[in-house]
């Protein structure tokens, strides 16, 4: 893995409401946030040493934020350096399963 501010989140609006929506979670969404920014994945492989709980689920990448408080779904193109977040959600959200 490299660093060189290669990943472009898209969108970080998304970030920003979970935080005022979560805010015992702000600083974890944050952290997670600075470092995707600089990190530079090649593959899945690249990703879990950084994120070590990071679980793929078909075609997306599920992040535990905040010791599991939250779950971060995210769809990711390692080609383009490109991470989309498609949702932000509780642990029982998540379970429900309607983001599939």
């Amino acid at each position: 893995m490299r660093y060189n501010d290669n990943v472009h989140i898209i969108t970080h609006r998304r970030i920003l409401a979970a935080q005022r929506a979560h805010p015992q979670c702000a600083g974890a969404l944050e952290q997670w946030y600075r470092l995707c920014k600089k990190a530079e994945w090649r593959n899945f492989s690249e990703l879990r040493v950084l994120f070590s709980s990071t679980d793929k689920v078909g075609d997306m990448f599920v992040f535990d934020i905040g010791g599991n408080k939250l779950r971060l779904i995210a769809a990711i193109h390692f080609n383009t350096g490109r991470l989309f977040i498609r949702a932000i959600l509780t642990h029982k959200e998540y379970d429900r399963g309607d983001w599939k």
